[in-house]
């Protein structure tokens, strides 16, 4: 009879250090996939409306913009419908929801001991290379969801739940999309 054995990993200072705390493991992902559902439905029940964050940064960086360049926002009937002119970023439920996934995760990572300022890559790939690509994707990303009118937690989870066809469409295209850049960025990991 064979046994495999699992490599003990020994946990450094730095790990241990972590906000003081010692991590403690993730959640099993069926629980946090059933956790989800439940949030969505309560979301939908309560408000009327499903989960979303693209749109909340949208209009809280609108709202910026308008603070600095009004004449630019007012000029864009785009930008104008979110926080330009008389328009309040803060009127959107959207932007609470932002707000709360931001300090949520905030404080789950501090309470679980996940809270480390750090830049993770392969050992070949320098932290600016990374950072570069972090920046370049999430630009991509942030521009893909205001193409398609939402982000993966608006169209794919909200969308999805009520069996919209583009919401379905929307996660096909990210997921056949991810897999077909995997193989040319794989090498900022190796």
């Amino acid at each position: 009879m064979t046994t495999i054995s699992t490599p003990q990993i020994e946990e450094t200072p730095e790990a241990k250090a972590v906000a003081g705390r010692r991590a403690r493991p993730y959640v099993h992902p069926y629980a946090g996939g059933i956790l989800l559902g439940l949030v969505l439905f309560a979301t939908f029940f309560l408000t009327g409306n499903g989960l979303g964050a693209s749109g909340g940064m949208n209009r809280l960086v609108v709202w910026l913009e308008d603070l600095l360049a009004p004449g630019h926002v007012d000029r864009t009937a785009y930008l104008t419908s979110m926080a330009g002119g008389e328009a309040n970023p803060f009127d959107s439920w959207v932007v609470f929801v932002f707000i709360g996934l931001f300090i949520g995760g905030a404080l789950s990572g501090w309470l679980f001991g996940r809270t480390k300022v750090e830049t993770q890559g392969g050992p070949h790939t320098p932290v600016r290379v990374r950072w570069l690509f972090a920046f370049l994707g999430g630009s991509v990303m942030g521009y893909g969801a205001r193409l398609a009118r939402g982000c993966t937690s608006g169209q794919a989870l909200s969308g999805g739940a009520v069996l919209s066809v583009g919401s379905w469409a929307f996660m096909f295209a990210v997921f056949a999309g991810a897999y077909a850049l995997a193989y040319f960025v794989r090498k900022l990991w190796n």
